[in-house]
């Protein structure tokens, strides 16, 4: 993938053995509130990674429970995005997406403190995750816990903030911790989409 981004090219690499891989699945927070699609699409595919042979751990990864509380002031998202966005606001606030300005604007409740110590809890669980994952090759997980949402089910404010809490949260975790991901599809053919 870099060298197809960079230009260089695509170069195949040797298939690895499966049999040599491990893989660790965390069993805090990213498997929370999965739906029965992505559950069983998640589980097949768990399952032809041990039938090829790889070994599969699972692991508590107790450290993923915090990042939630480490962003409940909005994160870096929302300080950062409100400070490139806040005169843009003052301005054409009305032109924003009420969804999207109300989540920015929520970095203006954020104080430098605040800022200071998600990146010094996020400094903290890096340290702690590298730990924790050192003995694999891979964590997985699925990317989004649910299928995509149909437009009707998102309409209403009050079913759009959760659903798309849930929709970023799995992603958020990598972000946060500031690890390289990729997600695969693993779903079959016909089936609604479902990332590995």
């Amino acid at each position: 993938v870099d060298g197809i981004l960079s230009g260089a090219g695509a170069a195949t690499p040797e298939a690895l053995d499966a049999g040599s891989l491990t893989f660790a699945i965390p069993q805090t927070l990213v498997l929370d509130g999965l739906d029965d699609t992505v559950a069983k699409t998640f589980e097949r595919t768990v399952a032809q990674l041990r039938d090829a042979g790889a070994t599969i751990v699972e692991i508590p990864f107790s450290e993923l429970g915090d990042i939630p509380a480490a962003n409940a002031k909005g994160g870096f998202a929302a300080a950062e995005a409100y400070a490139w966005h806040k005169e843009l606001l003052a301005a054409n606030g009305a032109d924003y997406d009420p969804r999207v300005g109300g989540r920015i604007v929520k970095g203006a409740e954020q104080s430098a403190a605040d800022y200071i110590d998600t990146m010094m809890e996020r400094k903290r669980l890096i340290a702690a995750a590298n730990t924790v994952t050192m003995p694999f090759d891979a964590v997985i997980a699925p990317t989004v816990p649910i299928v995509p949402p149909t437009i009707a089910e998102v309409d209403e404010d009050e079913a759009y903030g959760p659903i798309n809490l849930l929709c970023l949260r799995n992603p958020s975790v990598w972000n946060f911790l500031d690890r390289c991901a990729i997600s695969l599809p693993c779903h079959r053919v016909g089936d609604a989409p479902v990332g590995l």
